[in-house]
């Protein structure tokens, strides 16, 4: 039997009548084993199982029915575009709570799901197929297995007893679905957010006490700037964990000094969840290194290619690609650029494709490393740079009274190089974000008046 699914089992039996899920009411632990073996009866003998529902406590609870039945699981990626979602899931179950998005096949909602348990058989692996962030291109599908079990070794209860963790990713994504698991393996309780909202944030960790939470960039810059923030008691956050995109250096800084020494961030892709990390105690003192995500933790390996690009291997690797070969030992591009420096901390220099060839004589510009220092302007929130033939186009969001004309000269006084300026700059009252909250540069390339 997975170790995975043993650890979950016995946490839900464990766990009693202590909340386990808190979203418009409270779910404990033993009516969440009690749901989850009615869904699993109610599955039958589905071999794939695509979940297309939004954060709710069914969305893992049908995720892990589905596992114990030994079925492959399919967390449909809500940032693609609809044909591809349907491709994705074309001769899987459906679990969804918009049936009517799913014009044919085996569709079936939550209250279809509800029958009388049926005997467990667990299997002795999980299969997940997972989607990319989809910021870039259309997502991709991802075999995974091998790091549950590895979650259900990393995450065990804490000594000091049972934690809270508020949830804002969408359980769908890689780093959503973590956290939710994760927190079910310490037997914790988590408090379900559908969606992101600061204020809603804030007076969750202080009406909840929230002890763990993950934001990305966007998110954290969002949480920060909020109003409420200053009067809100943030004392019982214990662990702030930064990912899915660089943050700027100036922005971490700020949540150390707001959340205190318990900010950290990490490093991964859904296809290696777990490459980098850095923690708090690794920052104090250090402003040089609020610009890096961390060194490589055990069981990874990375390097620098030729060409600048990241390239990983080792245990939280993923299988494959879905219709792909297995990756094995194999090296994976992450498609991130990126250095080292001497004592072995990763700094991210761009996405690959995100890097514009500016100008006559084709100089390569990292547009990161652009926003990072348009946001260091005390009137701007933040700042997201992309190409636009060979010039470059930002778009900000302002906090006071800015022109394009003093951004661009605040541009050229840190870099003094004109192909670091950009071209055009365009106001907006907020970035575009993805589903999973990075920063949508599809879309922003949408918004804006090219020049």
């Amino acid at each position: 039997m997975s170790f995975f699914l043993t650890k979950v089992l016995a946490a839900l039996d464990d766990g009693g009548d202590r909340p386990l899920f808190v979203q418009d009411g409270v779910t404990t632990y033993h009516q969440a084993r009690d749901r989850l073996r009615r869904l699993h009866g109610g599955l039958g003998d589905a071999e794939t199982v695509a979940i297309d529902l939004r954060n709710r406590p069914e969305t893992v609870l049908v995720q892990l029915a589905a596992l114990l039945r030994g079925a492959t699981v399919l967390l449909v990626p809500a940032s693609a575009p609809t044909q591809q979602r349907l491709a994705a899931a074309r001769g899987a179950t459906v679990v969804t709570d918009r049936p009517h998005d799913w014009p044919a096949g085996d569709v079936r909602t939550l209250d279809e799901l509800d029958a009388e348990p049926a005997p467990l058989h667990p299997p002795e692996t999980v299969h997940l197929l997972f989607p990319t962030g989809g910021t870039t291109g259309t997502p991709k599908l991802i075999r995974h297995s091998g790091i549950y079990d590895g979650m259900a070794h990393i995450f065990t209860p804490s000594p000091d007893g049972p934690g809270r963790t508020l949830l804002v990713a969408p359980m769908t994504h890689m780093t959503g679905n973590a956290t939710v698991l994760g927190a079910l393996l310490r037997q914790d309780t988590v408090v379900v957010h559908d969606g992101f909202d600061a204020g809603a944030v804030l007076d969750a960790i202080e009406t909840h006490r929230i002890d763990t939470l993950s934001l990305t960039p966007p998110r954290l810059a969002a949480v920060l700037d909020h109003p409420k923030r200053p009067e809100t008691d943030l004392t019982s956050v214990r662990s702030l964990s930064l990912g899915a995109a660089p943050l700027p250096p100036h922005r971490l800084a700020q949540a150390l000094e707001v959340f205190g020494p318990v900010v950290g961030q990490g490093y991964g892709l859904t296809e290696a969840p777990m490459i980098a990390s850095i923690s708090a105690a690794e920052l104090l003192d250090r402003p040089q290194r609020l610009g890096s995500v961390g060194r490589i933790v055990p069981g990874m390996e990375a390097r620098i290619t030729d060409d600048g690009e990241v390239e990983v291997r080792g245990l939280s690797m993923m299988d494959g690609y879905l219709g792909g070969p297995g990756i094995g030992a194999g090296w994976l591009r992450t498609g991130d650029l990126g250095r080292f420096d001497d004592e072995g901390y990763l700094y991210l220099l761009d996405r690959a494709d995100d890097v514009v060839v500016v100008g006559e004589h084709g100089t390569k510009v990292a547009t990161t490393v652009v926003e990072n220092a348009l946001a260091t302007h005390p009137a701007v929130r933040s700042a997201a740079v992309f190409g636009h033939g060979d010039r470059l186009h930002a778009v900000v969001v302002a906090t006071s009274a800015v022109t394009a004309d003093d951004l661009r000269a605040h541009a050229r006084e840190i870099f003094g190089q004109e192909h670091y300026v950009p071209a055009a700059v365009d106001f907006v009252a907020a970035l575009p974000l993805t589903d999973v909250g990075k920063v949508d540069k599809r879309a922003l390339a949408q918004l804006v008046t090219a020049p």
